[in-house]
Formats: C-alpha cells, structure tokens, sequence
C-alpha cells in the first residue's frame, strides 16, 4: 500500500496569522454573542438605577452621579450601539433562516451592513434623545 502523504495544517481555525483570516461572517457572529450579554450590563445598572429611586434619595443621588458620569454616558452609549446592532443582526439571521443571502459575497455584505447601519442608527439617536 502506499503511504498517505499527510498535510501539515493548523490545529484550529482560531489560529489567527497566517494559517487563518477572520471573515466578516465569522466576526458578526462573535460580536452579535458579546453585545447580546453586554446588554446584559446595562440591564444591571438599569435595574440599580431603579432600585436606588426606590430606596432613599441619598442612594439615588450616588447611583444617579454614576449612571449620568461619563462611565455611564459611555455605557448607555455603547449599549445604543449593541442594541441597534443585535437587532440588524437578528434580522440578518432571520432572513439567512428563510434560505436567502446564503452566498458568500451577500453574507458579507449583510454583516457590513450590520455595522454600519448600528453605527449610522445609533448616531440618529443620540440626536434624538
């Protein structure tokens, strides 16, 4: 019998450098992952936000220093961004599940509009609010 020439390859496709490119498919659904559990973060600070209201108004005006300092400018901002951008990407995912835009050069397309349209989306409401 003759011998099977083996292929040296990476072990992982997480092998990020030369053996492996990170696609914008690959990378919209790793971002999709962490801001559905970022929101996550601002659902707590939210929620303790609420409860200090409903404590005492001492509490209220510590929580409340924190939530409207820039830490929580920058948070309530970026979770703008994180729900704007977890929605497109569920619309993305919705109309992959109905068997459309599967092609690669779509794929790719979609999940730039992802991006682009949280960003663009977030911005209008930052004006808005």
């Amino acid at each position: 019998m003759a011998e099977t020439k083996r292929v040296e390859r990476p072990l992982s496709p997480f092998m990020i450098g030369p053996y492996y490119r990170p696609q914008m498919t690959s990378m919209s659904s790793i971002v999709t992952r962490i801001t559905g559990n970022a929101l996550i973060v601002t659902a707590l600070l939210t929620a303790w936000w609420l409860l200090a209201a409903a404590t005492s108004p001492a509490y209220f005006d510590f929580v409340n220093a924190i939530v409207t300092s820039w830490f929580g400018v920058l948070v309530y901002t970026l979770s703008a961004w994180a729900v704007w951008y977890h929605l497109l990407a569920g619309l993305r995912h919705l109309y992959f599940d109905a068997g459309k835009g599967l092609e690669i050069e779509t794929a790719e397309k979609l999940g730039w509009a992802c991006f682009i349209g949280a960003t663009v989306l977030t911005v209008l409401t930052l004006l808005v609010v």
